[in-house]
């Protein structure tokens, strides 16, 4: 719970709208999501990175893991407790392990395929804690997976950029004119800009397209889910709002505006 709080305020309170079960089992795989990528991030390198994962992927894989690893533990119980299926926590840890290996993807299509690995996953795994009507709600659930991770990377562009990654699709980046260097270089120009709002209107229209899978969670969980999604695709209104700079800041939606946002969000939600 503390790591949820620490690390992803949005994921937080939202998870907070769910019953308590079902939102301590969420907050288990936040976790487990949140180690499984800080054991890459946090390596000194690639090769160190890719063994602590290993590591990591054998210690999950534990029906009773060490007592004294608490994430491990409490994701074990969840996975348990929800019936799971471990392909998707097999598919998130290979998505992460791509990052140790691949810096750069020229599509949107090669973009949401490492979406689909490191996000959609999650999305999964969530909907069999909050439970679902039927397997049409898995296509929704990769479509907000997808939606998810790009409002992290438009977020994370500097951030990524200084680890030696960019997740921009490298042909969309020369078809607006944009080098690489000017990432580093922190500048917001006018084909930045434009470059941005494609970016963005792309994105909500994921959101869009996810949204009608909220009525096929169970009615427990519908708050929690569209508040996720909301809170989320807030940061894009962020971005606008500074005239598309994510070069120089970080772009975040504040506790007031969040909590100014519920409203409208559960009567949407139902």
């Amino acid at each position: 719970d503390d790591l949820t709080a620490t690390n992803s305020r949005s994921f937080h309170m939202a998870s907070g709208l769910l019953p308590k079960p079902k939102r301590a089992a969420v907050r288990a795989l936040y976790a487990f999501c949140r180690v499984t990528d800080d054991t890459v991030d946090n390596a000194a390198n690639e090769a160190d990175g890719l063994a602590a994962l290993n590591a990591w992927r054998a210690r999950i894989q534990l029906q009773n893991p060490p007592a004294d690893d608490l994430v491990a533990v409490a994701w074990a119980d969840a996975r348990s407790r929800y019936n799971v299926p471990s392909r998707y926590a097999e598919q998130l840890i290979d998505g992460v392990a791509r990052d140790t290996v691949q810096k750069r993807y020229v599509t949107f299509d090669d973009l949401a395929a490492y979406s689909y690995g490191v996000a959609s996953t999650v999305g999964l795994m969530s909907m069999h804690i909050i439970g679902y009507q039927g397997l049409e709600a898995m296509p929704y659930a990769i479509k907000l997976g997808v939606a998810l991770q790009i409002t992290n990377i438009l977020r994370d562009v500097a951030d990524d950029w200084r680890r030696g990654r960019v997740y921009l699709p490298q042909e969309e980046l020369t078809a607006f004119g944009i080098f690489e260097e000017e990432i580093g270089e922190g500048v917001v120009t006018a084909r930045w800009r434009e470059f941005m709002r494609f970016q963005i209107d792309r994105n909500r229209r994921l959101y869009d397209e996810a949204h009608a899978g909220v009525a096929l969670l169970n009615a427990d969980g519908r708050f929690a889910t569209a508040a996720a999604a909301e809170l989320y695709r807030g940061i894009l209104k962020d971005i606008e709002r500074r005239n598309y700079d994510n070069l120089s800041r970080r772009a975040y939606v504040g506790t007031a505006r969040k909590v100014a946002m519920l409203p409208a969000i559960w009567l949407r939600s139902r």
